[in-house]
């Protein structure tokens, strides 16, 4: 018994990090952040269920992301555990236990290609 209410809060807690993901990406669109992606990461490794990765087009654009989505998910009962790169803004990274959030320039982004280096994470479509 304790073993299906561990799994059950575990699909409950995966479940509101996925809307939560996926509202990220909704959000970074809606500022006009270019190529939103959510990579689900529950099968490629235990440290964080999901990467939402967007590219901003200034240092004023990917402020105001990082701040608009650390307000979305403060609404959603999210509490920020660390924050890098925001002073620099080429690559600002949000920590949120579950969901890490990666904001780039588009010349960073290139260069790290997070998505190639998680390539076995599948996307997720954020657009329904």
């Amino acid at each position: 018994m304790k073993t299906a209410t561990a799994e059950t809060r575990l699909t409950s807690s995966r479940s509101l990090s996925l809307k939560s993901a996926l509202n990220c990406a909704r959000l970074a669109a809606e500022n006009k952040a270019r190529d939103a992606v959510v990579l689900d990461l529950t099968e490629v490794t235990p440290m964080y269920d999901y990467f939402v990765i967007a590219t901003g087009s200034s240092r004023r654009q990917m402020h105001n992301l990082a701040e608009e989505i650390d307000a979305l998910m403060k609404a959603e009962g999210h509490k920020r555990l660390g924050i890098e790169g925001y002073e620099s803004a080429k690559w600002i990274v949000q920590d949120y236990g579950d969901i890490v959030v990666h904001i780039f320039d588009k010349k960073t982004r290139d260069y790290y290609e997070l998505e190639e280096l998680w390539a076995d994470a599948r996307k997720l479509d954020w657009q329904v």
